[in-house]
């Protein structure tokens, strides 16, 4: 009898300790790629206070490009709006699809200013561009860093034996990836013809 008794003791402190390393471990993770996310978060942020300074000083040269200073501006308002409603469901999503539009009107104007010479030589320009280049990487970097993240998480929440109670410790879902569509900022490999 008295290693009967042993043997339930030792098996309900088994299942306590592994709930117990279960449950931190999916805390941990979540935090984790919550944490990444306010990183993206800071390096959008510091992006969308740039692209006002840009579109300023482009508005002197480009003088008859107003809808693409007008477009440029308002896809800014509309990704830092979705920044902003992050907390939201959803808002991963709507976070995506704005700074999708937000890169297009970026790419255009990009394009535009290639017909203003005075503009792409314009030191001010040149910074702040430079400064919006380095802040692209810092999101991307950022967004790598989430993404790993999520998986991590994902992983562990859907693996065996974490799934049985994951959802009992409010880990029922899976954390949502943050894809942008890159193709506007990827280019073709340029041609080279003798």
């Amino acid at each position: 009898m008295e290693w009967a008794t042993i043997l339930l003791v030792l098996t309900v402190v088994v299942i306590v300790v592994w709930l117990i390393t279960t449950y931190n471990t999916l805390v941990a993770y979540a935090n984790r790629y919550k944490n990444a996310l306010a990183q993206i978060e800071v390096q959008l942020k510091r992006r969308y206070d740039l692209i006002p300074n840009l579109v300023e000083t482009a508005k002197a040269y480009m003088v008859h490009e107003q809808t693409t200073l007008q477009a440029v501006t308002s896809a800014r308002n509309e990704a830092a709006a979705a920044l902003s409603a992050l907390s939201n469901s959803g808002g991963i999503s709507a976070l995506a699809t704005a700074e999708t539009a937000l890169q297009g009107a970026l790419s255009k104007l990009s394009v535009t200013m290639e017909a203003y010479p005075d503009l792409k030589a314009s030191e001010n320009m040149q910074q702040l561009t430079e400064e919006l280049t380095s802040t692209e990487n810092r999101v991307a970097f950022a967004r790598q860093g989430y993404n790993d993240s999520v998986m991590t998480y994902n992983t562990y929440r859907q693996s065996f034996p974490a799934v049985v109670v994951a959802g009992r410790f409010g880990h029922g879902a899976d954390a949502e990836l943050l894809e942008f569509a890159d193709s506007a900022l990827i280019q073709a490999a340029p041609k080279v013809t003798f």
